[in-house]
């Protein structure tokens, strides 16, 4: 399986929403890095994504994006494919 990482904060819906996706999927190992504890890993988060807001999502070496964009690969029936496959090719899930 692919390495997951999550950036979070503590009190965070749309966090909670993507970790319980990932769940249904069958996951249920990820690395969560909460950007809340740190100015220096919510700059990371920044440096990394290009984005300010949690969840940043990261499946392999993949950067999903946030809950909402997790959502659609999930409903257009590409997230199962990101999940399971060792390498893919970014066009494939946009």
């Amino acid at each position: 399986m692919k390495p997951i990482v999550i950036y979070t904060s503590t009190v965070c819906p749309y966090c909670t929403m993507a970790k319980r996706l990932l769940e249904r999927k069958g996951i249920s190992e990820w690395t969560e890095i909460n950007v809340g504890l740190s100015r220096e890993v919510w700059q990371e988060m920044m440096a990394k994504t290009g984005r300010r807001t949690v969840p940043q999502i990261f499946i392999g070496d993949v950067h999903v994006g946030g809950y909402d964009d997790l959502s659609a690969l999930d409903r257009a029936g590409k997230l199962d494919a990101l999940l399971s496959v060792e390498t893919i090719d970014r066009s494939d899930i946009t």
